[in-house]
């Protein structure tokens, strides 16, 4: 429970008790300003306390916004202001402050006291909180001054119908076509239906990996039954997706292990549909495209890793502008081109829709082949885009940013004896070392026959340049390639290797290890774009980083027969997987349950 702290008593008529009642405040009336600090002091100090001017006037949802959303310690609408217990502190301070500068009075025929919310929200921002202030929109929060000005005011609330634009605003203010036009127009209100019935996004969330989890065992059997219900079920997977962030947004429930969930499960869903493709595709007729389902991962996996890393570069980066972004903005300004670049960059809306439609007409090597080819060309795009921005821009990025590329490098205990080493001489370009290694141990893969020793000679070069890739500090305009790089490196010869075994089960175990390594590094993208920073050390060197694994596979391939191969493939990605799993679980409810500050990232536009 709540506590809201009234400035003096309502005005007779006015919903504002209600209002707040029905948020789930514990209304308390103080009778002067000592009083209003009494009261505060009596809140225990676990719950959040708001400040509330007896004469506001406003929409139920301009509260809320205001009020009730977790992601900030502090925040306030006019009218109104309120502190989560570790901004406490802060208010008790801005309240005695603002109760020596004031004094209590009638305004308007309502009885108020000093402080009032509004100086309380000041003062505690000079004192350098950060207090958020909601958009508002056409939503209205105002505290009249007169009888006449509060008439006006409630004929404006009476005029906006605050439902309509909570439903609105639940929607992604940035989205894909197909999601924008296809999904959106009815998930919201199967967003508002879930939350009139108590559920929270968590629960839509797991609904939706449950969803996508039959799909993919429907997609398994290959029958043309079941590729067809199994392309109606992840475009449902994917209405209960957008349905998630929309309840989210409807609700104000956001928190760190729902963030988590959202984008992991996300990733879970659709790369668990490649596997009930490749399933189905052996038991229709035979046809091996397991090959083709690791391949779309790895792909669509760099494609993530390539935007982590560049926006991350960015985030904070000084001075941080281009003719090539300016271009952007101004080609967004053109209503038609918006969508078509939207498209082009194949979100997750379009390309689910895709998956689902080929999947019930065609086969499943079609659709991973056209898959493919649509990530790539999107891959192309993106990936030109945004190095022309990194050329023509002139930014300064911050040791934060150079941290961060780092923690996504992956790079072990190997690597780093290297890049001790390496920081005592002139280097490349920290790309350039990155592709250079990467190149030499994928192409030695590819051009070699099972079994040769020069992999392992190549996998040992690449944990030598990935070492001293890592030299220096990645604040370059490019050094952002370097984790799409090693992923790129990891991935391809884990696949490369696997295809060469040319043996049953070693593809599949080939995307099982794929698999385990790609949620070890999406976790490390979660974490740092939540502001809870990268995985252990420990836990780094314990699945022996990027290069370290990228070698251990090299020296199996060129030691083991083929069968012993793929035996090693499995180990290896069921130990991986069960150490990062423990610790990712155990990070991710330990944070939730220790009051991490609530995120919702929007992730990849849908």
């Amino acid at each position: 429970m709540s506590t809201a702290i009234l400035t003096g008593q309502p005005v007779p008529g006015s919903p504002l008790e209600g209002d707040l009642r029905s948020l789930g405040f514990d209304v308390r009336v103080a009778s002067d300003a000592a009083d209003a600090e009494a009261l505060l002091a009596a809140v225990p100090g676990d719950q959040r306390v708001a400040v509330v001017d007896a004469r506001f006037v406003g929409h139920v949802h301009a509260l809320r916004l205001g009020l009730t959303d977790p992601r900030f310690a502090a925040a306030t609408v006019p009218g109104a202001v309120t502190a989560k217990p570790e901004a406490r502190a802060e208010l008790t301070r801005a309240l005695r402050t603002t109760a020596g500068t004031a004094s209590a009075g009638a305004t308007g025929g309502v009885m108020t006291l000093a402080p009032l919310p509004d100086d309380i929200a000041t003062a505690m921002e000079s004192g350098a909180t950060d207090v958020h202030r909601p958009d508002l929109g056409t939503l209205v929060a105002t505290v009249p001054d007169d009888p006449q000005t509060r008439n006006e005011a409630r004929q404006a609330v009476a005029a906006v119908d605050d439902e309509a634009v909570r439903l609105r605003t639940a929607v992604k203010s940035r989205d894909g076509f197909f999601t924008t036009y296809c999904i959106s127009p009815y998930s919201r209100y199967i967003a508002r239906w879930c939350a009139r019935r108590g559920l929270t996004p968590n629960q839509v969330t797991t609904a939706s990996l449950l969803t996508a989890l039959i799909a993919a065992g429907c997609a398994a059997t290959g029958t043309r039954a079941g590729f067809v219900a199994a392309g109606f079920l992840l475009l449902f997977s994917f209405v209960l997706d957008c349905t998630d962030g929309q309840l989210a947004r409807y609700s104000l429930q956001y928190s760190t292990l729902g963030a988590w969930l959202d984008a992991t499960f996300d990733r879970a869903k659709e790369y668990a549909y490649y596997a009930g493709l490749a399933l189905g595709a052996a038991n229709a007729n035979g046809d091996d495209v397991w090959a083709l389902a690791l391949g779309a991962m790895v792909l669509q996996t760099c494609r993530h890793v390539v935007d982590f890393s560049f926006n991350e570069a960015n985030h904070d980066a000084a001075a941080n502008t281009s003719p090539t972004a300016a271009l952007s903005d101004k080609l967004d300004s053109v209503g038609w081109t918006v969508w078509v670049r939207r498209m082009i960059v194949l979100p997750i809306g379009e390309r689910w829709a895709m998956i689902a439609v080929l999947t019930a007409v065609t086969t499943p090597r079609i659709t991973l082949v056209v898959l493919i080819i649509g990530c790539a060309l999107a891959a192309c795009y993106t990936t030109a885009g945004r190095v022309l921005r990194s050329l023509t821009r002139k930014a300064t990025r911050t040791d934060r940013a150079a941290h961060a590329l780092a923690d996504l490098a992956d790079n072990g205990t190997l690597a780093s004896a290297f890049a001790a080493v390496g920081r005592r001489a002139r280097i490349l370009p920290a790309p350039l070392l990155a592709f250079l290694g990467g190149a030499a141990v994928v192409a030695v893969a590819a051009f070699t026959s099972y079994g040769s020793p020069w992999v392992v000679v190549a996998a040992v070069i690449y944990v030598v340049l990935s070492g001293l890739a890592l030299a220096r500090p990645l604040k370059a305009p490019l050094d952002w390639l370097v984790p799409p790089f090693f992923r790129a490196a990891e991935y391809g010869t884990v696949l490369v290797l696997a295809a060469k075994a040319d043996v049953n089960g070693a593809l599949p175990a080939a995307f099982g290890l794929v698999s385990a390594v790609a949620y070890h590094h999406y976790d490390t993208v979660y974490r740092i774009k939540g502001g809870t920073g990268a995985p252990p050390r420990r836990l780094v060197r314990a699945i022996g980083g990027q290069e370290g694994r990228t070698l251990v596979v090299a020296l199996a391939a060129a030691l083991l027969p083929t069968t012993d191969f793929t035996v090693a493939l499995t180990a290896l990605a069921v130990a991986v997987a069960l150490v990062v799993l423990v610790e990712s679980i155990r990070f991710w409810v330990a944070a939730s349950q220790q009051g991490a500050p609530a995120v919702h990232d929007e992730g990849e536009p849908a």
